[in-house]
């Protein structure tokens, strides 16, 4: 303890260390098998020279990366926006905040989802569902066919039926009303990812990485359900997986079940 008062190290220091750790653990986690790892050593690499510049004492090298320094922080921004977006989703996630602000009774939109998501399987008739919950999904409402219309099982069975004009793309629901139809989702590039994959299952993933969303996903080719959230795909689950995954996401209420799922897919 003495050595901790001479130095001037106290409580608040150990706080500030713990919370700038937690906050860099973080972001590795989210770049990590992203593009954004080599960019991250890329910048590393440019500061490593800019110290043995600023040591060698090399003048035009000195101001040149003084000018570099003077965008680092708009650079960083651009470059590392999504990765900071959903860092900034991470931290403002908080379990007790969402059971109070949860929506009203969801009971009836994760019947008829389920119900519709199970003839589906059966009939490997391919479907993509984003759920909104906490971020807003209105820039991607605007890719589609804005419809309004409550969440039934016949209505979602004709939207992504093979004739039907707006079966391709993502339905997304919000506050029990299908919004639009025919809507056009961000495609993850993760590495991590099964270079199988459809473009369905890669744009339900990249949502997810860029919002809260819970997106709902049935292959046309296997019938298999899957669904995604916090940038994780789980594959293959049953209907009644699907209905206490769905009523955990609208409700904000984790279940043993989800929890233990969601950390075998990350």
């Amino acid at each position: 303890m003495k050595i901790f008062e001479i130095i001037g190290f106290g409580v608040g220091d150990a706080i500030e260390i713990l919370v700038v750790a937690y906050i860099l653990y973080q972001l590795y986690r989210l770049m990590r098998g992203t593009i954004a790892v080599q960019i991250a050593l890329g910048l590393g690499a440019l500061f490593l020279i800019q110290f043995v510049v600023q040591l060698a004492d090399m003048t035009v090298l000195t101001t040149v990366f003084s000018y570099f320094n003077q965008v680092f922080v708009l650079a960083v921004i651009i470059i590392f926006q999504p990765e900071i977006r959903r860092l900034l989703l991470l931290l403002g996630k908080n379990p007790i905040v969402r059971r109070f602000v949860a929506s009203s009774n969801q009971d009836e939109v994760v019947d008829e989802t389920v119900a519709a998501v199970e003839e589906m399987s059966k009939r490997h008739i391919g479907a993509l569902m984003a759920f909104q919950r906490s971020t807003g999904l209105r820039s991607y409402v605007e890719t589609g066919k804005l419809l309004q219309a409550e969440v039934s099982r016949d209505l979602l069975l004709a939207l992504f039926y093979g004739q039907n004009p707006l079966h391709d793309g993502a339905v997304i629901i919000h506050n029990r009303r299908v919004e639009a139809a025919r809507c056009i989702l961000p495609v993850s590039t993760s590495m991590k990812l099964s270079p199988q994959l459809g473009l369905r299952h890669r744009a339900a993933v990249g949502l997810t990485e860029q919002t809260d969303a819970f997106v709902v996903v049935v292959s046309e080719e296997t019938g298999d359900i899957s669904v995604s959230r916090n940038g994780a795909l789980i594959s293959n689950i049953t209907p009644e997986e699907l209905r206490t995954y769905l009523t955990s996401a609208l409700t904000g209420q984790p279940t043993s079940q989800t929890s233990a799922r969601a950390s075998v897919a990350a």
